[in-house]
């Protein structure tokens, strides 16, 4: 007898496409060929000595039994130092809700705002989870999509004309992963009017926030008014600001209710994240700042190096951008051409071809929404970044 078929949603996911080029990659790598990777999404750089040692207190004091579902109360009110001392925002503890990394939090802030049929709108290019995870609440994303002429930034009318009646949330990302770009405050003060006129959420991830560069100012959405902020749930975490992606600790912020219905959800899902990391993001939030800027320097002049090299390729171009740690390199002049005896069509053709000839694996971004990029992570060194392009210009030369 035939098993009853699974969920619909559940077997609706996709898997991420960028995991064919990773998987090839990593099986390249073992093979032991020489092959540069630009993929990663985290910082290169250890997590700093002074919350490595936080955590590794945690256990030697066998601080190491369950917390509150929402996270410690220590960490909570880290969480509302930091949004304070940086944005000039007010929380109090009880609306802070600690989960499993950022990533977590955006999916918790989705099954918390959306029932079935509701829509989510979504600002591309975008990160290739959020679709996902809005589908996974049984809500339909409505990608509204910005091109390199608008420097990867939708528009107050663009979200507009996007919004319907069944429309319960925005999802904004600035600083941007894939693209780098920031939000200017007057965008974000036209998106602001938008949403509440229209009465919808913003899931605000600002996971990007410590990492913007050329003295650019990063504005977090919460801190435009008082009614932006009751309908905003701000995203963040330890992860690219500290170098602690392994760590797994995010948090999000947004008005008591909202909090207490997300911190419910934890208590019968996850429950909370690892309380050893819990306390080592204790003491990256409050204590000294002077890694994160350290490593911000590094990634501002890795961005310069690769940016302005990159735009002497023949063939290729791309934009500069103004925070992550990421470059979208424009190759929509190779789409429909033979390369090495195969006609590319796709953003995935290119960066499958320039792995296999080129030894080179960066990120192909048609489910980004931007099927004509390929994204490169300069979390790396600089001679790996120069070994990557130094490859980039031999690959396109020879073909």
């Amino acid at each position: 007898m035939a098993l009853k078929p699974i969920s619909r949603i559940a077997a609706g996911v996709q898997a991420s496409t960028t995991l064919v080029i990773d998987s090839l990659f990593k099986q390249m790598k073992a093979e032991g060929k020489d092959v540069v990777g630009f993929g990663a999404g985290e910082p290169d750089f250890p997590t700093p000595e002074h919350i490595k040692q936080a955590g590794i207190e945690a256990i030697e004091n066998n601080l190491t039994r369950y917390t509150p579902a929402a996270g410690l109360m220590e960490l909570r009110e880290a969480a509302c130092y930091r949004l304070k001392t940086d944005f000039g925002l007010e929380y109090e503890p009880k609306q802070i809700v600690v989960a499993s990394g950022a990533k977590h939090s955006v999916y918790i802030a989705l099954m918390t705002l959306c029932n079935p049929g509701d829509e989510v709108v979504i600002a591309a290019p975008y990160w290739v989870s959020y679709s996902e995870m809005v589908q996974q609440a049984g809500a339909k994303p409505v990608i509204v999509a910005a091109g390199e002429e608008q420097d990867f930034k939708i528009t107050a009318a663009q979200l507009e004309a996007a919004i319907t009646d069944k429309t319960k949330a925005f999802m904004l990302n600035s600083p941007c992963n894939p693209t780098g770009m920031v939000y200017t405050r007057e965008e974000l003060e036209a998106i602001a009017d938008v949403c509440c006129r229209h009465n919808i959420y913003v899931i605000a991830d600002e996971i990007y926030c410590n990492l913007v560069y050329d003295d650019i100012e990063f504005v977090s959405f919460a801190s435009l008014n008082e009614d932006v902020k009751n309908r905003t749930i701000i995203v963040n975490g330890v992860s690219k600001s500290y170098a602690m992606t392994g760590w797994r600790i995010g948090y999000s912020a947004s008005n008591p209710e909202l909090a207490k219905v997300m911190s419910n959800y934890l208590s019968h899902s996850t429950s909370a994240p690892s309380t050893i990391s819990q306390h080592a993001a204790i003491v990256a939030l409050k204590g000294p700042q002077e890694d994160m800027q350290v490593m911000k320097q590094a990634f501002e002049a890795r961005r310069d190096h690769l940016v302005e090299r990159m735009n002497r390729i023949e063939g290729v171009s791309c934009i500069k951008p103004q925070g992550a740690f990421y470059v979208m390199m424009n190759m929509k002049n190779f789409l429909g051409k033979q390369m090495y005896g195969k006609t590319i069509e796709s953003a995935e053709d290119f960066a499958q071809l320039f792995l296999e000839k080129g030894l080179v694996a960066t990120v192909p971004c048609t489910a980004f929404a931007a099927p004509a990029f390929v994204r490169w992570s300069y979390a790396t060194s600089l001679a790996e970044i120069d070994k990557g392009l130094d490859r980039l210009e031999e690959f396109i030369k020879n073909a």
